[in-house]
């Protein structure tokens, strides 16, 4: 075998310049690969993570068919107190669970006593909050982040509110609202910040105390609109869906239809299809290296194999069997494959760390001075590396099939 290897190398330099020019297609497609799936995956994680930590959570727990009527905030698809205890027991027991939050979701109306506008509400335990969602404080635009988001009898109010409004920290405006049983009630709140969209300027949605909430709409019992979980490792997020459906699934109704449902923030929020586009857009440029490597090797080696007839033709009449000669030229594909790979890699892997170094900014809607931040996993690189190699062995393997087929005679006769 490092008989096959030393002659098909020596074969490789006789023809330096297309010899460096297939190899630097194979390179520059490693690292447009390598790259393209690092920074695409540093931006898609900050993405993610823009959402899941400071909106959403990871997953939710909701009453059957809530989120089918969220637009609504239906206060009849709460969760009762006793679904609340199932579901808080079945979070505890679960080891990938770090923390979560109950919610009370709502709409009403927000007045500053000069005008009057449609707002959201959420109701929420500001320390169970900040646990869950760590990045809602670094939203507040006006406020203090080092406090709890918000207290007893104080409102935490979207920017756009805040502006269309003129409202300003510290003014005292009215929330009001409609119960489930439909009596109307009235709560004077202190503003204690102003919170802004995470993807732009668009968001409605306001933030006071779990317990004002609940005073608001005359609840009586200790129910929930939802209840967001943050796990210790996203990258376990479907095993932490699937265990958290089959913790829940005793609690079913009169027609044994279950109570409650589970979502991931992907089901929850519109920018999954965003993740889902990077992702394509990866597969896609991994086509591409693909083609490039499977035309660049077999160009290289079916002109190889032109040029060589007669030297094909003389190993063969001196006695080289047919598989000797086919593993000559696969070695050859196998060397530019190999060695296309490596020096694709290490200048990937400098590119990536020159790009930490160097730490580029971006933004993201109304998130400012985003750090971009792109690593690439062991397993991408090698499955990137194996595919390469093997696509370049694949590429060779008709040109020397063909060269191996060769009738020594008709070789010698080439001219």
């Amino acid at each position: 075998m490092l008989d096959v290897l030393a002659i098909a190398s020596r074969n490789l330099l006789r023809y330096r310049r297309r010899t460096l020019l297939t190899l630097l297609l194979i390179v520059i497609g490693m690292i447009a690969v390598l790259l393209f799936i690092a920074v695409a995956g540093s931006f898609k994680s900050m993405m993610v993570g823009q959402f899941t930590d400071s909106v959403l959570g990871h997953l939710q727990v909701h009453r059957k068919g809530y989120v089918a009527s969220i637009d609504n905030l239906p206060l009849n698809l709460n969760m009762k107190p006793n679904m609340v205890a199932k579901v808080e027991e079945a979070l505890k027991a679960n080891p990938i669970v770090e923390s979560w939050s109950p919610r009370i979701k709502f709409g009403g109306m927000f007045s500053n006593f000069a005008e009057t506008t449609s707002i959201r509400i959420n109701g929420i335990d500001p320390a169970r909050e900040a646990a869950t969602v760590p990045l809602l404080s670094e939203r507040l635009s006006e406020g203090d982040k080092a406090k709890p988001l918000v207290e007893r009898g104080k409102i935490v109010i979207p920017a756009l509110l805040a502006r269309g409004m003129k409202t300003k920290l510290g003014d005292t405006v009215v929330l009001v609202a409609t119960n489930r049983d439909g009596s109307v009630n009235g709560k004077t709140f202190l503003v204690s910040g102003i919170l802004e969209g995470i993807s732009g300027p668009g968001g409605r949605d306001g933030y006071v105390h779990i317990e004002d909430a609940r005073e608001l709409l005359r609840m009586t019992d200790a129910e929930v609109s939802e209840i967001a979980v943050r796990l210790k490792d996203f990258s376990r997020l479907g095993l932490a869906e699937t265990q958290m459906k089959q913790a829940l699934e005793g609690l079913a109704n009169k027609e044994d239809k279950p109570l409650l449902e589970i979502h991931t923030w992907a089901d929850l929020s519109p920018f999954a299809s965003l993740a889902r586009m990077i992702d394509l857009m990866t597969l896609f440029i991994k086509v591409v290296l693909v083609s490039i490597v499977l035309v660049s090797v077999m160009n290289v080696m079916i002109m190889a194999v032109f040029e060589r007839i007669r030297e094909i033709g003389t190993i063969a009449a001196i006695g080289t069997p047919p598989g000797r000669i086919l593993s000559l030229f696969l070695a050859e594909g196998l060397m530019l494959g190999i060695v296309g790979t490596v020096a694709g890699t290490i200048l990937s892997l400098a590119a990536i760390f020159g790009i930490n170094v160097w730490r580029p900014t971006f933004a993201f809607g109304q998130q400012q001075n985003l750090v971009m931040a792109p690593t690439i996993a062991t397993g991408d690189v090698l499955t990137i590396a194996i595919l390469v190699v093997i696509v370049a062995v694949i590429a060779s393997l008709q040109p020397a099939w063909k060269a191996s087929r060769m009738d020594p005679i008709s070789a010698l006769r080439h001219v």
